[in-house]
């Protein structure tokens, strides 16, 4: 008997509302059905096919997640948990070689699961006119032998581990992103998710830090029509301009008519603080310390808790309008 079927038949209608839990609303409003189209989750050529279907999987990796529960062990015991594995949809638990071969065939097409979920996002207008662009450090465990020791300047210490370069917008939500050896990450990194922000809608303003303070970067946005805030940074130079942001002095090149107010551009930029809170509620989802050993490891963990953030975001707008729903709130 299917969970839709358990779930239709009205003598466990009761046991479902007793054992509801928070994480069950993460599945009510996104259909996790379009895992089912990557050729990765395809039936091996043997004929051999899948003891548990990519949807369930994705639900119960959410659904760890979310309860901060990570690693395959970890997460192949709670899915053995009667309540967990009948809410996310499986006809039995899955096993620990499932789980492993789920993740690791997840790893093949996370960032296309990402971009749909991003693409979620925006159809339900959760985007707005700001997007702003930040580094932050992927910690791990010392076990991991591709992690290395970084830097962080913010924190002023060094961490062992990776980082993630971050494009966010509207309430906390990531729709461009990219795992990096640091968190101090390459400027062709920060051209890349730039342009990956960008492919999703154009905003008006791009907000960075003074690390985004590059003639590049600037001249690529207000080309295709954004201004870019980025607080000018004088030790570039041995000659510095009397100017706050760089876009006062790039914007001479690009048009002879616009011009920007120092209040403008100073009130627009006190809202990068949102891809902070954006970097914080992401760390909450599990970007915060990996658990996984190996780069491409630590990558699927990385994109899974940034997908975890956009179910959740998601799941908050449409509940939001109910009066009797339990918001999430990370």
């Amino acid at each position: 008997m299917s969970p839709a079927t358990l779930q239709d038949n009205p003598t466990v209608e009761t046991f479902f509302n007793a054992v509801e839990t928070e994480t069950l609303a993460l599945f009510e409003h996104l259909s996790f059905e379009f895992l089912e189209e990557f050729d990765v989750f395809a039936p091996a050529e043997t004929g051999r096919t899948r003891d548990h279907e990519p949807p369930e999987m994705m639900r119960g990796f959410l659904h760890c997640y979310y309860k901060d529960i990570y690693g395959i062990r970890p997460v192949a015991r709670e899915l053995n948990n009667t309540v967990v594995w009948l809410s996310c949809g499986f006809d039995r638990p899955p096993s620990r070689d499932a789980v492993d071969r789920f993740l690791t065939d997840l790893e093949h097409v996370i960032d296309e699961i990402f971009d749909h979920l991003v693409e979620q996002a925006a159809l339900r207008g959760l985007l707005d006119l700001t997007y702003s662009i930040d580094s932050t450090d992927v910690r791990t465990m010392p076990a991991d032998q591709d992690a290395s020791k970084c830097y962080d300047p913010t924190a002023e210490e060094y961490y062992y581990g990776y980082g993630c370069t971050i494009v966010s917008t509207g309430s906390k939500i990531p729709i461009a992103a990219e795992f990096t050896e640091s968190k101090q990450a390459p400027e062709e990194t920060a051209m890349r998710v730039t342009r990956d922000a960008l492919a999703v809608d154009t905003p008006i303003w791009m907000l960075g830090d003074s690390a985004y303070d590059t003639l590049d970067w600037h001249d690529y946005l207000l080309t295709a029509g954004v201004v870019p805030i980025a607080p000018y940074n004088a030790r570039n130079t041995d000659d510095p301009l009397d100017i706050e942001y760089r876009v006062e002095d790039r914007i001479k090149e690009h048009s002879k008519d616009v011009k920007l107010k120092q209040s403008t551009l100073d009130e627009t930029y006190n809202c990068r603080t949102g891809v902070e809170r954006t970097n914080d509620a992401v760390k909450d989802c599990g970007l915060g310390h990996v658990h996984a050993r190996g780069r491409v490891h630590a990558r699927a963990q990385v994109f899974l808790s940034l997908c975890l953030r956009l179910v959740i975001a998601i799941t908050n707008y449409e509940r939001g309008d109910n009066p009797g729903s339990t918001i999430i709130t990370v």
